[in-house]
């Protein structure tokens, strides 16, 4: 992850990289800290282990729990299914 705070210029492909997300596509993906951070891009996957990183440095669990890129634990949220 791109640690300045100025907007970085990928080398190779002129993408604007913002300061924090690694994010170098367009249109960029929403930010770790957004509602909307698990639309971010796969950017390595571990199925067999359970868990993706995503490209704004989210980790989602299977479980739909979440690592955020500050240490913050986010909670499963599965849907609640009814028994009948």
């Amino acid at each position: 992850m791109c640690n300045s705070k100025q907007p970085d210029t990928d080398t190779i492909t002129g993408a604007i990289r913002r300061p924090d997300s690694p994010c170098t596509h367009t249109p960029t993906c929403p930010s770790a800290n957004s509602a909307d951070r698990e639309a971010a891009i796969v950017v390595a996957a571990y199925p067999e282990q359970g868990w993706s990183l995503l490209c704004n440095a989210v980790v989602i669990f299977e479980d739909t729990g979440e690592l955020l890129p500050d240490g913050r634990v986010v909670d499963p949220h599965r849907p609640v299914v009814a028994l009948v």
